[in-house]
């Protein structure tokens, strides 16, 4: 939006040019995302509290967390509206790329928030079921990626780029589709798994949102992205506007996530921020970096899947508790422990995705 009145201002003033810099636009949108995120958290906890939205706590996880029943949950509405408001202020509006990523962010949100509806209103513990929440988010990435497939332009827009190598992309054709959908609904669902611990999933996030900001960036500029030797995509600049404002809410959020928090996220924040990511990396072509620097979220979700594939298979638990953010609980780690140290690996895996870049 400022960049089109940016159009009529810079005849009042030349400097209103500077809107037009996508990295200042970035930045901006980061900025009014935390505003935001710190204007509107507190009256929204409040209502949240009045209304009795309220975390249910499993009576077979880890005792320190039934002190936990009752804070405020669906928080990650927070989160979306911050986005929401932060891309559409800063984001060209014209770049469908960003359009994308946003009603693929709002439309997982929208999965998430009827989940939570039914637990905590409706209180029905099971929220919405297996099938019926895997449709949701299957409906919305086949629409979204579907849309990306049929108007590519660009053969690099559908190829898949394998890191640490120069130049070297695989032609997935029809491929692309199953692909990219595994992405989006994997990386959901991964960074719902995570969100067991006060701030463990939003930091993760808001430090692989920045990265991926980075590539968006840098594939977006032609002659950065042929120094780099990644796909050329004029589109996928604007993304950094998006990550930008990925971060900023995410920060705001933690503001109130932190340990110990005065709100959760709940499936509305989760699934939207792990199907934010994934589109994000299909789009600018870094799938595979992002299984690289989302190595928390995999870890959490492979934890649970050898968990279930164990007890059916032996009877026997490989793990404590699953996800495994629960077993080293068990194991006496203090929560604030293994939220920072998850924090530290995401932050060293970030860094090895950012290498990608050189390396190769």
């Amino acid at each position: 939006m400022m960049l089109y009145l940016s159009d009529y201002l810079v005849e009042i003033s030349p400097h209103f040019s500077v809107f037009r810099y996508l990295t200042l636009r970035a930045i901006l949108g980061a900025l009014t995302a935390l505003i935001v995120s710190f204007m509107i958290g507190p009256m929204m906890i409040r209502k949240l509290t009045q209304y009795k939205v309220g975390q249910a706590i499993r009576d077979d996880g880890p005792e320190t967390h039934l002190k936990k029943a009752g804070t405020p949950t669906m928080g990650g509405a927070l989160i979306l509206v911050a986005v929401a408001i932060a891309t559409l202020l800063w984001g060209d509006l014209s770049n469908h790329y960003l359009w994308i990523v946003l009603l693929v962010t709002l439309g997982f949100g929208m999965v998430g928030w009827i989940d939570d509806y039914r637990k905590v209103v409706h209180q029905n513990p099971k929220g919405l079921s297996a099938k019926a929440k895997f449709l949701g988010q299957s409906l919305v990435a086949a629409v979204a990626v579907s849309w990306i497939y049929y108007s590519a332009t660009l053969p690099a827009e559908t190829a898949l780029l394998v890191p640490f190598f120069k130049e070297v992309t695989i032609d997935l054709g029809i491929l692309y589709l199953p692909l990219a959908f595994l992405v989006v609904v994997g990386s959901s669902n991964a960074v719902n798994l995570t969100d067991g611990l006060d701030g463990l999933a939003i930091m993760p996030t808001v430090l692989v949102g920045g990265a991926l900001g980075v590539f968006a960036y840098l594939s977006g500029h032609v002659e950065f992205a042929r120094y780099l030797a990644i796909p050329s995509l004029p589109e996928a600049g604007e993304l950094a506007v998006f990550c930008g404002a990925l971060v900023g809410a995410g920060l705001g959020f933690l503001w109130f996530n932190a340990y110990p928090a005065m709100v959760f996220m709940g499936d509305v924040g989760a699934l939207a921020l792990g199907a934010a990511l994934g589109i994000v990396a299909v789009l600018v072509r870094q799938e595979l970096v992002l299984v690289i620097m989302g190595g928390i979220f995999v870890l959490e979700t492979v934890s649970v899947m050898i968990q279930v594939l164990s007890f059916k298979l032996t009877g026997k638990r490989v793990f404590r508790m699953a996800p495994i953010h629960h077993h080293f609980e068990l194991k006496g780690w203090p929560e604030p422990r293994v939220i920072v140290r998850f924090w530290i690996i995401t932050f060293i895996l970030v860094l090895v995705g950012l290498a990608t870049l050189k390396i190769r």
